[in-house]
């Protein structure tokens, strides 16, 4: 007898399929090569497409790279797909960057109005105050024709300019000098073990770290402001009044998370754009001669070099997720516990959504210009719920610094880095020395 289907019902969904997985073999060949783990990813991505399973330890990971699926686990179901604790938690503790559940939406809560909107107001002339810094000792350096190293110099521009963020102080020679450790430590921990023989291995920096962040507390305590006013500790402070969860601990471990993702991120997504104005010079001009000085044709063509750099560069290259619960994605079955890796770095080097994607070309993201729509296909700074909160911070200092910069000096690099190195952000894998020219103002 052959069963009929009852005709008010409708047929039942297929079945979700499962991931498809790159085999064994050729995540061995990666293996024996000793390739990055980018290698890995571009080859699954390459061989399987955007949605797709590699499998290095007894379960396989899920590599998420097309515009939709990035949508659905970082856009639509932060709740499904979670960050869990990351390895930066032995340098941010529990601030936000590595909070997660319900301690995370107060901490987070508590920050967005301080970077996002009105809130960027108060900040505006303490970035400014940064880029004039920066571009002073610039015209020195061009003026004597002193030898930089133009990775050190962004870096003491975005530390500057964060520190007056949180205090309301320019950075002081003997502050950079211990928070110059930060940067030591994010590059060691992807390296350290796991358990206290990796905070032993990196004991002395935190220390250090620890006793400028807990010095700042202090004095923000005690009320001594720097010239614009207090800063985001003021509100931390104010906060533990009302909210016992802040105590001198937590307020430690924010003011370091944004130390770190206020500056490592700005600065290396600014030695890079360096790098590509050298390779590209006709980038530099097309930028200059989009209008006059302060006009906001320049400024949208200076975002726009920013824009591009971030699309080659990502802040974040990768962002783990842990699948909660199954669910079905682009057709695929994700069982629950199911780790995923979302690579903002591939899908932005994706030739069916960026043609010829390897070339700096600034003019996609000038008006008229043309770049995917999908909010998927473009996401440097993350998606969603735990996208970056300092965003238009970062975009905002980076494009006052450019303003001043780019006019007045060509950068003559005197060697260049070969590759990238992978780790938290994806870095220059050497120094970048260079000289200043003096340019025409164009």
């Amino acid at each position: 007898m052959t069963a009929t289907a009852n005709p008010g019902s409708s047929p039942a969904a297929p079945a979700p399929a499962p991931v498809p997985e790159l085999p064994s073999e050729a995540v061995e060949e990666w293996r024996a090569e000793e390739a990055e783990l980018v290698d890995l990813l571009a080859r699954t991505r390459q061989r399987l497409g955007g949605v797709a399973a590699f499998r290095i330890g007894p379960r396989p990971t899920v590599l998420v790279t097309d515009p939709e699926a990035v949508q659905h686990v970082l856009g639509r179901h932060p709740e499904r797909y979670v960050k869990r604790s990351h390895r930066a938690r032995m340098l941010a503790g529990d601030g936000v960057l590595s909070a997660t559940g319900d301690a995370w939406k107060r901490q987070r809560r508590m920050l967005q109005a301080q970077f996002t909107g009105t809130g960027m107001r108060r900040y505006e002339q303490r970035i400014a105050a940064a880029a004039r810094r920066t571009a002073d000792r610039w015209a020195g350096y061009a003026r004597t024709g002193e030898r930089i190293d133009i990775g050190e110099e962004m870096r003491h521009f975005a530390l500057d300019t964060i520190w007056r963020a949180l205090t309301g102080h320019p950075l002081d020679a003997a502050t950079e000098r211990e928070l110059d450790r930060i940067p030591a430590v994010v590059a060691t921990l992807p390296q350290l073990p796991d358990g206290e023989q990796a905070r032993d291995a990196v004991a002395g920096d935190l220390a250090r770290i620890d006793a400028v962040a807990h010095a700042a507390i202090d004095a923000a305590r005690r009320h001594e402001d720097g010239p614009d006013g207090p800063g985001v500790l003021r509100v931390l402070l104010d906060a533990a009044e009302e909210h016992p969860e802040y105590t001198d601990r937590l307020i430690r471990d924010e003011l370091v998370t944004l130390l770190v993702a206020g500056h490592e991120t700005t600065a290396t997504t600014l030695t890079w754009l360096h790098l590509l104005l050298d390779a590209n010079p006709d980038a530099r001009a097309w930028a200059l001669a989009a209008g006059p000085e302060g006009s906001p044709e320049r400024r949208e063509a200076v975002q726009a070099l920013v824009s591009e750099t971030l699309r080659l560069y990502p802040s974040a290259w990768i962002l783990p997720r842990h699948a909660l619960t199954e669910d079905t994605l682009a057709g695929h079955r994700v069982e629950a516990g199911t780790d995923l890796l979302v690579c903002p770095y591939l899908t932005h080097r994706d030739p069916a959504l960026w043609p010829d994607p390897e070339r700096f070309d600034p003019a996609r993201f000038a008006p008229g210009g043309t770049r995917p729509a999908h909010l998927g296909a473009y996401f440097p700074f993350g998606l969603g719920a735990r996208a970056c909160l300092g965003t238009q911070f970062a975009l905002r200092e980076s494009t006052a610094l450019l303003e001043l910069l780019l006019p007045a000096h060509a950068v003559e690099f005197l060697s260049t880095p070969s590759g990238s190195v992978y780790s938290i952000t994806v870095r220059p894998d050497g120094p970048t020395p260079a000289v200043l020219r003096a340019a025409a103002t164009g």
